[in-house]
């Protein structure tokens, strides 16, 4: 009987992750350079003395039409000498420009409300964002800029992590896996994810919902912005699978960092319309069946098992192969072991405790 029950539950599992990918593998028409809007990079930045010297280096490599980009960043009150740094910078770099955090816009609060005083002033037609633990493609500007067609209203892409060991391995690929399903999701016009570090809008819709100021507050604003984008039913948003659009972010060096990084996603992720829960549900009744299935121990749940894990390669390594990250797929076993377990654990932790502490402050 179990065995019946894991083949019916691990079918749905298998249509559900065929639909991601025939998403993710939606093509989308480009701009040529001469047709290239103008662009704002904006970047909100807390405390990140031991990371934002990497992104900004980054950031001065991005390549863009002379005159057409411009690069805001956000001191969002640090108490780390994370201002000077970026002062020492952009001295002498025009297309830098840095701002503090002062004045607070409706009832925003943190992040959210640094961004907000960001885009106040942005010159750009199109916002990107990423974070300053993140790390861009030279291309990332001009490639993600490129997708706004006239009907366009936000381009989102994928981030990985440094993939160095197990711990940080498990991480890189389950970011691929998380954006595969909210690529194909969000092209196939469903969306129920996305991520900040890789994201953008045009200025015109963000003000058209009236900015992250008229949205209801959230830890995760990024998906709170893009779904407010998508409710105007006046653009298309999309998430290509684009290796120039890549970016690389730092995975999470502890278990309490991750475990604050996951609940945030989660508490984040309760706003997300019935198909999202339906997404959740398929996953974690997949993964308790993987986890119950020594105790109903026959052939037949071997079989059932390699098959899950089958699903779950079969997915990531297409999307690996076109970001150009393959090598990381040495960790998928580390993956499979912290999935499975981290999808089974959430809604009990969420259950107990729905307080978030995120950049010294607590939600």
């Amino acid at each position: 009987m179990f065995e019946v029950i894991f083949l019916i539950v691990l079918s749905g599992y298998f249509v559900q992750s065929v639909i991601f990918l025939i998403g993710a593998a939606i093509k989308f028409p480009k701009l040529s350079e001469e047709e290239l809007p103008s662009a704002t990079v904006v970047v909100a930045a807390r405390n990140e003395e031991e990371n934002i010297e990497r992104c900004l280096a980054s950031l001065d490599r991005l390549e863009y039409p002379e005159g057409k980009l411009e690069i805001i960043l956000v001191d969002d009150k640090s108490t780390d000498s994370t201002g000077k740094l970026i002062d020492g910078f952009i001295a002498g770099k025009e297309k830098f420009k840095k701002i503090v955090t002062k004045k607070e816009i409706g009832m925003l609060k943190g992040k959210t409300n640094a961004l907000a005083n960001a885009i106040e002033i942005a010159r750009g037609e199109i916002i990107l964002t990423t974070d300053a633990d993140c790390e861009v493609h030279p291309m990332w500007a001009k490639t993600t800029a490129s997708y706004y067609q006239h009907d366009i209203g936000a381009v989102n892409g994928f981030t990985t992590q440094e993939a160095y060991n197990g711990f940080s391995g498990m991480q890189a690929i389950d970011f691929i896996y998380l954006l595969t399903v909210a690529s194909g999701t969000i092209n196939l016009k469903q969306p129920i994810s996305c991520i900040g570090n890789n994201m953008s809008y045009r200025k015109k819709a963000y003000e058209e919902v009236g900015g992250y100021q008229n949205l209801p507050f959230s830890v995760t604003e990024d998906f709170n912005l893009l779904f407010a984008i998508y409710k105007l039913d006046k653009y298309k948003i999309i998430l290509p699978v684009n290796r120039d659009a890549l970016i690389t972010s730092k995975p999470c060096t502890e278990l309490k960092s991750l475990f604050r990084q996951k609940k945030r996603w989660s508490v984040g992720g309760l706003g997300v319309p019935l198909r999202g829960y339906l997404v959740m549900t398929w996953g974690f009744l997949t993964n308790l069946a993987i986890l119950l299935t020594p105790f109903f121990y026959t052939p037949v749940w071997l079989y059932l098992a390699v098959f899950k894990i089958a699903i779950d390669f079969f997915v990531l390594y297409p999307v690996h192969k076109q970001l150009g990250i393959t090598k990381n797929l040495k960790y998928f076993l580390y993956f499979q072991i912290y999935y499975t377990l981290y999808v089974i654990a959430i809604p009990f932790v969420l259950a107990a405790n729905r307080k978030v502490v995120w950049k010294g402050r607590e939600y």
